[in-house]
């Protein structure tokens, strides 16, 4: 009998992968548009052939009525990464990370608008708490200057349309997370490519072997297969695990950000990058805790 994988291994997996993201992304010199949509399209051609092999079918019949909303977080996406990206070029990995993990709040405060939920004490503080933190990493002290900012701020954007597709997420119901991330992956290309033609265009052929290697590994591993593996380990998960296990992700971006890359870290950027993660995971935890 076939061994199931560990659903905790599994996320501890994706989510060391995610963190090592903007290492890879450092090596690939085109632009960030240009690199969302190889992302997009290398990673909807494996899981393509993923289902392929497994012999799984898309219910488009069923799911029809939710197309626009794939399409529109399909859209999100596309532009969440090109802003991510951007934000790496502009400032270090490891502030470009943090003031991207500050989604989470977004999400929290935005939900009680479209849900009608009411906000708790515990939200707002985290809120607060969190936003200080944001404005830490930002720079008080000796940040180092306008370009810095700039990342920061695109690292935000980015967080932002993340948001926007975790919100979307929750108004799609008859979509399985593989089925719907395919979906998103589509709609991404299907923005990204006109984007990608009026502004810098295809420069494939600029690449060097190193580029190539390091887009492969972005497209395929870092979107296609750890995505699977993401998703897969979500459903055997309880939210609350699952919360804890996700902040992998910030930790070995700033990790490698430090040691690897050799970027430097204020000890403001510290603390806020603290404030951020604590308090959202605290967040996070919050329902749970009521059980």
């Amino acid at each position: 009998m076939k061994k199931k994988m560990d659903p905790r291994l599994t996320l501890v997996t994706a989510m060391t992968v995610f963190g090592t993201l903007g290492l890879f992304v450092r090596n690939i010199p085109v632009s960030s548009g240009e690199l969302a949509l190889y992302r997009a399209v290398l990673a909807a051609l494996l899981l393509a052939a993923f289902f392929l092999v497994t012999g799984q079918k898309i219910p488009f019949a069923k799911i029809k009525k939710e197309v626009p909303l794939l399409l529109a977080s399909g859209v999100a996406m596309g532009i969440n990464w090109i802003l991510l990206f951007e934000a790496y070029k502009y400032t270090t990995v490891s502030a470009a990370t943090l003031s991207y993990y500050f989604a989470p709040v977004i999400v929290t405060v935005v939900c009680p608008l479209l849900f009608k939920e009411k906000l708790t004490g515990r939200q707002i503080l985290c809120f607060i708490m969190s936003t200080v933190g944001l404005v830490l990493i930002t720079g008080i002290g000796d940040m180092g200057g306008g370009q810095d900012l700039i990342g920061i701020l695109f690292g935000l954007g980015a967080a932002v349309f993340y948001a926007a597709v975790v919100l979307l997420n929750k108004f799609i119901k008859n979509v399985e997370g593989i089925h719907r991330t395919f979906l998103q992956f589509l709609a991404a290309i299907v923005i990204l490519i006109p984007y990608v033609l009026s502004t810098s265009g295809i420069t494939l052929g600029s690449l060097s072997g190193k580029g190539w290697i390091n887009l492969l590994i972005v497209g395929l591993v870092h979107t296609g297969v750890t995505y699977c593996l993401y998703f897969s380990s979500l459903k055997e998960l309880p939210g609350q695990k699952a919360a804890i296990l996700s902040y992998i992700d910030p930790l070995v971006a700033v990790l490698i950000s430090v040691t690897v890359l050799g970027e430097s870290m204020t000890l403001w950027q510290a603390v806020g990058g603290l404030l951020i993660l604590g308090f959202t995971l605290w967040n996070e935890l919050a329902p749970a805790a009521k059980e």
